[in-house]
């Protein structure tokens, strides 16, 4: 069985966070209903932990143990991995106070059922040593991103992005026909996904299902994920997908916002989506959060709805902010004129004794690469 508890306090209790009066009463409640793990909807101290498992005699979770818990199921890939098992050492590290009852009820929480498994009575010192190793790691894996991501530099990249559990991949599947892994439960994608993209004008963009955000992220999981939530910063335009579905849709778009501030990602361009428009029920509350985000595109992934309003959208947004530009290539750089048709959208092109002359709209960053081509840098 299980019991929900609620306290409103102008500050939290310094050693039982809700209060002694208040942790006799969950006490009772454990009792009456042979409770075994206690759960509390915010961030406990090592010594708040340590004061209520005492207290209460079950194990206590707070909301960084919990989160990092679902985080260690759901990690598939290597950095995935290596990121929870940091976490986990992170919030480990001040919580080693001894071999008390902390120690003895956290046998059964963080990283005993995912990636990170560690024994709970490593020192101090290893505990740290671990820690530098894995943030080595880290740093070598987003040496080995940066190959990647530099070929990709020249291509358009969009970030479906907003909380977790809104249908994200599902748009990614239907919008691409890949098959990530879709499952109706929290942060099932903890992962970054990577797809082609087709616009309805032929052009070829890249589109990246990212992890879910929620409500009160703490910030050094925002650390310790950054890694993983740098495919956001590094979009240029951002699908913000929300649960058309869901009653505290507004709530989540909050905590979506307060992430990307986090990431200094706020002010991107943002194409708001209001998903699983398909299961709404109350149509009044759906108009009132369209009002609200200026009318965003209405889409189901399930059915396909909307998808290409939304496509449309894409492209008109990165038309927006596409230069035109005249190009001057040597005859000898094909691979140049190459990249132009394959990553711009060429008006026209002229054949003179010694270079090509293209007039296109590229992306500002390919502009840039090819400067010393361009108008008044003429190739001799």
């Amino acid at each position: 069985m299980q019991s929900r508890l609620i306290q409103k306090r102008e500050m939290p209790d310094s050693a039982f966070y809700i209060g002694k009066g208040k942790a006799e009463e969950v006490v009772r409640i454990c009792q009456q209903l042979a409770t075994d793990v206690v759960i509390f909807d915010d961030d406990l101290t090592p010594s708040q932990q340590k004061n209520l498992e005492e207290k209460i005699g079950v194990k206590i979770v707070d909301r960084t143990q919990l989160i990092l818990d679902i985080f260690a199921l759901r990690a598939n890939s290597g950095m995935g991995k290596i990121q929870v098992e940091l976490a986990q050492l992170s919030y480990l590290l001040p919580r080693l106070t001894g071999m008390g009852l902390l120690l003895s009820r956290l046998g059964g929480g963080i990283g005993t059922r995912g990636p990170g498994e560690m024994k709970l009575e490593v020192d101090r010192r290893k505990i740290k040593d671990r820690i530098i190793k894995l943030k080595e790691k880290i740093k070598q894996i987003e040496r080995q991103r940066h190959v990647i991501k530099k070929k990709r530099a020249n291509w358009w990249k969009i970030a479906l992005i907003g909380y977790t559990n809104v249908g994200k991949s599902t748009l990614l599947n239907r919008l691409t026909e890949a098959d990530v892994r879709v499952d109706n439960k929290l942060f099932a994608t903890l992962d970054p996904t990577t797809r082609k993209l087709t616009l309805p004008n032929n052009q070829v963009v890249l589109l990246t299902d990212t992890v879910g955000f929620i409500n009160k992220l703490p910030h050094h999981l925002i650390a310790a994920f950054h890694a993983t939530l740098q495919e956001v910063e590094e979009n240029d335009i951002l699908i913000n997908v929300l649960d058309a579905s869901h009653p505290k849709v507004m709530e989540q778009n909050g905590a979506t916002y307060s992430v990307l501030k986090e990431l200094n990602a706020h002010e991107k361009p943002i194409i708001n989506v209001l998903n699983k428009i398909d299961l709404a029920q109350n149509h009044a509350a759906v108009e009132r959060v369209k009002r609200a985000l200026n009318s965003p595109i209405l889409t189901s992934g399930l059915t396909g709805f909307g998808l290409e309003e939304l496509l449309k959208k894409i492209a008109a947004m990165i038309d927006e902010t596409m230069i035109d530009t005249v190009f001057y290539f040597p005859y000898q750089r094909n691979d140049l004129i190459s990249l132009v048709y394959e990553k711009g959208e060429v008006k026209d092109k002229k054949y003179l004794n010694d270079k090509v002359i293209i007039e296109a709209k590229v992306t500002p960053v390919l502009a840039e690469k090819l400067i010393q081509f361009r108008d008044g840098n003429k190739a001799n």
